[in-house]
């Protein structure tokens, strides 16, 4: 049963009742879910053409999405996120009502103004959704962990490539997997307990990526993922999650606020013990 004005006031969402049947959708219904769960004001005041625009998909998958979960259409899920998201604007009790601003840019902003201004709301949202227990947790096993394997592929090899650069400026010992070359795949292989893996996915998670947190969880090893879709396979595969907002208006995923999330990292890790780093970082002329 779809989760009606009724329904919700029984606590059941939208968002729940998404969460409960994921496994049940087919791949593209999954990209969809995926985007709903995560931006349900989108959801709730796009239309299904943007909206599928949005997720990667087109706007026949978004409909059969909606009969999937029981509507006749997509207006009947749209009245839901809407639903789902008056009741979390409206209870004073989340604390999460965001404080009126000015706009960034006129309302006949520029392309390029519409990508700052989509930068802009992508780091305000990671903010607001970090967890911070998850962030202690990540932190607390890369500074203290013997060995770090960073997985990434495609666009997000450069992130992996550039957490290992900060890593390794503090004397971390850090691999990148970063394809499925024998030399990268020798060094999953040599994962074990004192490893930890930290991976990073965007959308649908990349095979390699799902293999290594797979194998590294098999092997005991610490794991982390770093990634912009909390109903991805590879957030239910790591121990440990962070989550970031990709939105963008351009052809290409926004990564401003993944390389903030990177960024941060390396400086939680560094500000555990700043006089152990302190020498090395005046080596490199950093500060």
């Amino acid at each position: 049963m779809p989760p009606t004005a009724t329904t919700t006031t029984q606590l059941v969402t939208l968002s729940a009742e998404i969460r409960e049947r994921f496994d049940g959708f087919s791949r593209s219904q999954k990209d969809v879910a995926r985007y709903i769960v995560d931006h349900l004001d989108e959801a709730a005041f796009h239309t299904a053409e943007e909206l599928a625009r949005r997720a990667n998909t087109s706007s026949s998958t978004v409909v059969r999405f909606a009969q999937a979960l029981g509507f006749d259409g997509f207006p009947g899920l749209q009245a839901a996120a809407r639903e789902e998201y008056r009741r979390w604007r409206d209870n004073p009790e989340t604390g999460l009502e965001p404080l009126p601003s000015a706009p960034l840019f006129p309302l006949d902003h520029t392309e390029f103004e519409a990508a700052l201004a989509a930068d802009h709301a992508n780091l305000e949202e990671t903010a607001r959704r970090i967890d911070r227990d998850e962030v202690e947790a990540a932190v607390d096993i890369v500074s203290r962990s013997d060995r770090i394997v960073v997985c990434g592929t495609d666009q997000m090899a450069f992130f992996a490539s550039y957490l290992r650069h900060l890593l390794l400026l503090l004397d971390l010992r850090c691999e990148v997997v970063a394809s499925a070359s024998q030399e990268a795949l020798a060094r999953l292989g040599r994962v074990d307990e004192q490893t930890v893996v930290v991976a990073f996915s965007a959308g649908r998670a990349h095979p390699l990526v799902a293999r290594a947190l797979k194998f590294a969880r098999h092997r005991g090893a610490e794991t982390v993922v770093i990634c912009d879709a909390s109903l991805c396979e590879v957030a239910k595969l790591a121990r440990h999650r962070l989550y970031y907002s990709s939105d963008s208006p351009g052809y290409v995923r926004s990564h401003a606020a993944l390389l903030g999330i990177v960024q941060a990292l390396a400086y939680a890790v560094y500000a555990r013990d700043e006089s152990a780093y302190a020498d090395r970082i005046k080596a490199f002329k950093l500060k």
